[in-house]
């Protein structure tokens, strides 16, 4: 029977091509079970001989080298994953990973913006840029970010056609290439106008000096033809400290947290946020109900006769 090393690439491939994972999420199952298969060498055991009682082992060796339960977490799911695809090609009679309990994962927020620290950072963002360009690319970029709760590699890789004729829904094609539609704030529909009236001027130039136009509407210059998430990373800090906000604490998904919260505070169904965030799990949309609880906490307080 092939090697370990033979198996998972195959693996990798059915996941890429049949389930449709991201790229990071191919490279992440990659890493983990190539660790899983040196553990394995070390104990010189095979893949075939695996059975629950030793990957339990590998667990709690890992724990034993201090990672995090959301590490070990991840290298039980990949573990999981090619086992259930050993089982489905018939390459073995059972997942010997499948009854395994994994660690609790951790889930820690992101800073908690308030909606006067996203106004700041808003306002910030319409006057950051070395010029006009820049800045009404800037300001597209956060009222996007910040009316639909995007994943950062959503916001730099959407398509300029996603765009066109003034959409109030924005249809954005997220992880494992599933599609959702996110209505789109007044303020955000204004600043993805001027930034396209902006962007298009460019390209049009650009056509006519005979370079190939972008499909994106960030165009960017390196290989992928959009602006990068590192890139973007980096511009969130600046405009935070621009607007006066601790930099070190505040990401791109600082303003994905903040749509959700804010929405929940103001009314919105969990279900809805769910929906909106593109969660395939109602239980990763669950971090916010801390929101629903402090809603609750002063409704009670407000409104109860005895409060």
């Amino acid at each position: 029977m092939s090697a370990f090393p033979d198996r998972v690439a195959r693996f990798l491939e059915s996941a890429r091509a049949e389930l449709g994972a991201a790229d990071n999420t191919v490279l992440a199952y990659a890493r983990d079970l190539q660790d899983f298969g040196a553990w394995m060498e070390r104990n010189h055991i095979t893949w075939q001989q695996v059975t629950r009682d030793r990957i339990e082992d590998y667990l709690v060796s890992l724990d034993g080298q201090g990672l995090a339960p959301s590490t070990r977490a991840r290298r039980l799911s990949a573990i999981r994953q090619f086992y259930r695809f050993a089982f489905e090609e018939g390459w073995r009679s059972d997942n010997p990973a499948v009854m395994i309990q994994g660690p609790k994962r951790m889930r820690k927020l992101p800073a908690n913006l308030s909606e006067q620290d996203v106004s700041r950072l808003l306002e910030a963002a319409r006057s950051h840029g070395r010029d006009k360009a820049e800045r009404l690319r800037t300001a597209c970029l956060f009222e996007l970010l910040y009316a639909t709760g995007m994943r950062v590699t959503e916001l730099v890789s959407l398509p300029v056609s996603a765009a066109r004729g003034n959409p109030a829904m924005l249809l954005i094609r997220g992880k494992g290439g599933k599609e959702r539609l996110v209505p789109l704030s007044t303020p955000a529909r204004k600043a993805l106008a001027a930034w396209l009236k902006t962007r298009d001027a460019a390209e049009a130039l650009k056509r006519r000096r005979g370079l190939p136009e972008s499909a994106f509407l960030f165009p960017g210059r390196g290989k992928e033809g959009h602006v990068s998430r590192i890139w973007f990373y980096t511009l969130v800090k600046k405009v935070a400290a621009d607007a006066g906000l601790d930099a070190g604490s505040i990401s791109p998904h600082s303003l994905r947290h903040a749509f959700a919260t804010h929405l929940l505070a103001h009314g919105a169904d969990l279900r809805a946020i769910q929906t909106l965030l593109g969660h395939a799990d109602i239980s990763t949309t669950e971090i916010y109900t801390h929101v629903l609880e402090e809603r609750l906490r002063k409704l009670v307080l407000e409104n109860h006769p005895l409060a």
